[in-house]
């Protein structure tokens, strides 16, 4: 077992919300946390303007592929963040989750996608924040 804190991001078809928070948390908190991502029912790959407006934040998403939701990625995350998901996310006990309502990019340009992305950096801040801040020197 790690001793750093684990998340894992899950969304309906793991093609937007979810793979730009990981690619945040990833980007922001470097090997601090563990970082996963999954849907319930994935879609064949990432949305494309998810794609673009990380590009457009100096992050490359464009390899990710989405990846289904599995009990095993649940029971090996400290946190849970849903996005629209419902309950199809399993509940176990002494888990952290978190629902995070946030618009759905699927069918959006990037114009839609950009105010999603950068609320999804600010909530992903405030969970470093509280779960890995910076080692003080």
């Amino acid at each position: 077992m790690s001793d750093k804190p684990s998340v894992l991001f899950v969304c309906v078809h793991n093609a937007g919300r979810s793979q730009m928070a990981a690619a945040w948390l990833t980007h922001l908190a470097g090997d601090r946390v563990e970082v996963r991502s999954a849907g319930s029912a994935p879609a064949d790959q990432v949305n494309p303007a998810a794609v673009e407006a990380m590009r457009e934040a100096g992050i490359d998403i464009s390899a990710e592929t989405p990846k289904v939701l599995t009990i095993d990625a649940v029971k090996e995350s400290d946190v849970c963040v849903t996005m629209g998901c419902g309950d199809t996310c399993p509940a176990f006990p002494g888990k952290r989750y978190l629902d995070w309502a946030l618009d759905d990019p699927a069918g959006q340009g990037v114009e839609a996608v950009r105010p999603i992305r950068d609320e999804i950096r600010k909530r992903v801040e405030d969970l470093i924040a509280e779960i890995a801040p910076e080692p003080t020197a």
